[in-house]
C-alpha cells in the first residue's frame, strides 16, 4: 500500500527541462562557489596564521638574539685567561669588563665574584663606575670608581676608562650570598637567574650566570662566578617590535606565569605582576586551562575577547624557560583578504545570478518549444488535425522533431479521410483496445442506396459524378452525425450508418429515422439546386432495422475496421433493397417501429415482404415525409 502511495506521489510530481537545467547547474555553481570559498577562507586563515607567525618570530629572534648577546660576553669573560676580582689581575679584569659594557649596551652591569668573596663590577647603575669589593674576616671593603658614561662616543679608550671619582667604606656586602653566585655554583653551568627587582635600576631584571675555575699560585682551585644584569626594560623594548611590524602586542611570561615585559604598555614593567586582565589575561586563561602554557612547542589559537577574534602564537624560550604570546586583531590582520574574499563571493554570486538568468532564457528556447510540441503530440494522439499549432524554432533537434510531428499530421490527416475518425476517438477516449474484438450490442443499423445511380454513373463524366457523390456523401454524414449516427462505410454510393455503437445511444431508433428524413429534407433542397445547374437529381432509398448485433473491431492482424455483424445488418441491407420493389423511399422494420413509440408518421407495409435471402416474411413500416421536416 505505501509502494502504491509513493509511486502516486512520484506520477504526480513532474519538473520541466528548465528547471532541471537550472537546478543541476545551480547545484553545481553553488557547490564551486562553496568549496572555493570554503579552500580560500582556509587559505586567507593559513595567511593570516603564516603573517601573524612572521611577525611573532621576528620578535623571538629579537628576544633570542639578545639573550644570546649577553650569553657570548659572559662566556668571553669566563675564558679570559687573568680573570680574578682581585689584585692586578682585577685591574685587568675591570678594564674587560668596562670594555664590554660600553660594547654591550643591553647589559646594566657585569660582574665577577670569587668564593672567598671578592668582587669587581662594571655598572651602568646607579652611576657609572667600577666597584670592587674585597671581603675581609669581618667586613667588606668596597671601592667606587666613577667614570664617564660607558654608552658615551669619542674620545681615546684609556680617557673614557678614566676615574672622575673614588669613594671607598666598609659594608657587609658579601657577593657569594648573591642568588646567581649560589644558583651558578649549584647549576655547574651557566643559568639564567628568576627575575627580580633591581635595586639600581628600580625595575625588573634577570642575571645570567656562568661558573669559571682557576688554579691560584698555590695550585688551589679557586671558584668564581661571572655574570651579567640586564634589565628586562629592553626587552618591553624587543616585545613592542611586534606592534610596529603588525596591528597587535606581544609579551613575556616567566616560567611561573608573572609578565616580564609586555609591548601593550608604553612603560617597562617594574614590578612582578600575573596576566589577569585585558587580552592578555584572557589568552593565558586560555593557555592554563589547555595546559599549553609550559609547552616547547610553538602553538597558535585564536581567543575571543570583548566580541572580538584574536590570533594567537606562542612559543618556548628554551634558555630561561619563558614563554613568548603575541596576539593580534583577526579583523585587522586580516581585513582587506576577507572584504576582498567577500566581495569576490558578491561577485560569483552576482555572475551566477546573470549565468541562471541566461540559463533560464536558453532553457526557455527548449522547454516552450518542446511545451509546444507536446500539445501538438497529444492532438495528433486525439487525431485533431486541423489547424496545428506547429511553430519553427531556432534548436536543431526541435526543428526536427517540429518537421517530423508535421509529416506525421499531414499523414494521419490524409489516413484519416479512409478510416472513421469519430470511431477511433470514441474507442480511445472509451479506453477500447485497437485490436481484434467484438462484443453483443443492440444497435439501429442504416443502409441508404441512390436509386438509378448505374444508369446516372453511365451518363454523367466522371468529374461531375465525383462532385456530385463528393456533395452527397458530405451532407449525409453531416446529417448523420448531427443525429449521433456513426458512419461504419461507403459502399459505392450507399452509406451504412451505425446508431449504439461504439457508444451506447439512448432512443436509437428515433434518432436513425430522424435522420433519414432529414436527409430526405435536405436533398430535396440539393437536388433543386443541381437541377438549376442542369445535374441529375439524387433520390436515395432507406432501410432501418433494430437488434443485436456484434460490435468490435474486426479484421486481419495486419488490417482492422470497426464495424458491426450480424442478422441484424444483413436484415437492415435487404429492407433497404425492398424499396424498389415496394416503391417506397424508407422502409423500418417492426423493431425500429416499436421503438418511435409512435412519434413518426408511418404506414404499415400490409403484406408481409419476402426479404432476399430470408426464408420468413417481415412486416415493414413506411416513414413518412412531412413537408417540413426539422434537421
Amino acid at each position: 500500500m505505501a509502494d502504491d502511495s509513493t509511486r502516486s506521489r512520484m506520477r504526480r510530481f513532474r519538473v520541466d527541462v528548465g528547471t532541471i537545467i537550472c537546478a543541476v547547474a545551480l547545484v553545481q555553481s553553488l557547490l564551486l562557489v562553496a568549496l572555493g570559498y570554503w579552500a580560500v577562507e582556509r587559505l586567507v586563515s593559513k595567511v593570516g596564521t603564516a603573517a601573524h607567525k612572521i611577525n611573532h618570530d621576528r620578535v623571538e629572534d629579537n628576544v633570542l638574539a639578545f639573550l644570546a648577546k649577553s650569553e657570548a660576553v659572559i662566556r668571553a669573560i669566563g675564558d679570559s685567561p687573568s680573570l680574578h676580582a682581585a689584585g692586578e689581575d682585577g685591574e685587568q679584569t675591570a678594564e674587560m669588563l668596562w670594555t664590554l659594557l660600553e660594547q654591550t649596551p643591553e647589559i646594566d652591569s657585569l660582574n665577577v665574584a670569587t668564593d672567598d668573596g671578592h668582587l669587581v663590577t662594571a655598572m651602568r647603575y646607579p652611576a657609572p663606575s667600577v666597584r670592587q669589593v674585597l671581603r675581609g674576616p669581618a667586613f667588606s671593603t668596597e671601592t667606587w670608581q666613577y667614570k664617564r658614561s660607558p654608552d658615551s662616543e669619542g674620545g681615546d679608550p684609556k680617557q673614557r676608562f678614566a676615574t672622575t671619582n673614588v669613594t671607598a667604606y666598609r659594608s657587609d656586602y658579601d657577593p657569594t650570598r648573591r642568588p646567581w653566585f649560589v644558583a651558578a655554583l649549584k647549576a655547574k653551568a651557566s643559568i639564567w637567574t628568576a627575575p627580580f627587582v633591581s635595586a639600581s635600576a628600580q625595575e625588573l631584571a634577570i642575571s645570567h650566570a656562568l661558573p669559571a675555575a682557576r688554579l691560584d699560585d698555590e695550585g688551589r682551585t679557586q671558584h668564581m662566578v661571572v655574570a651579567a644584569n640586564v634589565s628586562l626594560g629592553h626587552l618591553s623594548k624587543l616585545v613592542r617590535i611586534f606592534g610596529e611590524l603588525g596591528h597587535g602586542d606581544s609579551a613575556l611570561l616567566s616560567a611561573d606565569h608573572h609578565v616580564l615585559a609586555r609591548g601593550d604598555h608604553p612603560d617597562p614593567v617594574r614590578q612582578m605582576q600575573s596576566p589577569d586582565s585585558g587580552v592578555l589575561g584572557a589568552l593565558h586563561a586560555h593557555m592554563l586551562a589547555a595546559g599549553t602554557h609550559s609547552a616547547v612547542d610553538d602553538m597558535a589559537f585564536s581567543i575571543t575577547q570583548e566580541g572580538r577574534r584574536y590570533l594567537v602564537q606562542t612559543s618556548h624560550i628554551p634558555s630561561t624557560q619563558w614563554q613568548l604570546v603575541s596576539w593580534e586583531p583577526e579583523d585587522l590582520l586580516l581585513g582587506d583578504l576577507q572584504r576582498t574574499v567577500a566581495w569576490a563571493l558578491v561577485l560569483t554570486l552576482s555572475f551566477l545570478a546573470v549565468a541562471l538568468f541566461i540559463a533560464l532564457r536558453l532553457s526557455k528556447l527548449v522547454t516552450q518549444p518542446i511545451e509546444n510540441l507536446s500539445r501538438v503530440a497529444r492532438r495528433i494522439g486525439r487525431l485533431e488535425l486541423d489547424n496545428l499549432p506547429l511553430a519553427s524554432s531556432r534548436v536543431l533537434e526541435i526543428q526536427h522533431l517540429n518537421q517530423a510531428l508535421d509529416e506525421s499530421a499531414r499523414s494521419l490527416k490524409a489516413f484519416s479521410k479512409f478510416v472513421p475518425v469519430d470511431v477511433i476517438k470514441q474507442l480511445i477516449a472509451e479506453g477500447h483496445a485497437l485490436a481484434p474484438s467484438g462484443s453483443p450490442r443492440r444497435i439501429t443499423a442504416m443502409f441508404t442506396d441512390v436509386e438509378g445511380f448505374t444508369s446516372i454513373s453511365e451518363s454523367l463524366p466522371a468529374d461531375v459524378l465525383v462532385k456530385q457523390l463528393t456533395e452527397y456523401f458530405n451532407l449525409a454524414a453531416r446529417i448523420f452525425a448531427r443525429h449521433g449516427g456513426v458512419v461504419d462505410k461507403f459502399m459505392g454510393d450507399g452509406i451504412m450508418v451505425l446508431w449504439g455503437a461504439p457508444s451506447d445511444l439512448d432512443d436509437a431508433e428515433y434518432r436513425a429515422c430522424t435522420a433519414a428524413l432529414a436527409l430526405h429534407f435536405e436533398m430535396n433542397e440539393l437536388n433543386a439546386r443541381w437541377r438549376a445547374e442542369g445535374m441529375r437529381e439524387f433520390r436515395t432509398r432507406i432501410g432501418i432495422h433494430t437488434g443485436m448485433a456484434i460490435a468490435g473491431v474486426l479484421g486481419s492482424s495486419d488490417r482492422l475496421s470497426y464495424t458491426a455483424v450480424g442478422d441484424v445488418i444483413n436484415v437492415a441491407s435487404r429492407i433497404e433493397g425492398a424499396n424498389k420493389e415496394l416503391g417506397t423511399r424508407t422502409l423500418i422494420s417492426q423493431a425500429t417501429f416499436e421503438g418511435l413509440g409512435g412519434r413518426l408518421a408511418t404506414r404499415r407495409i400490409e403484406e408481409l415482404a419476402e426479404l432476399r435471402g430470408r426464408q420468413t416474411r417481415m412486416v415493414l413500416y413506411e416513414l413518412l415525409e412531412v413537408e417540413h421536416q426539422p434537421g
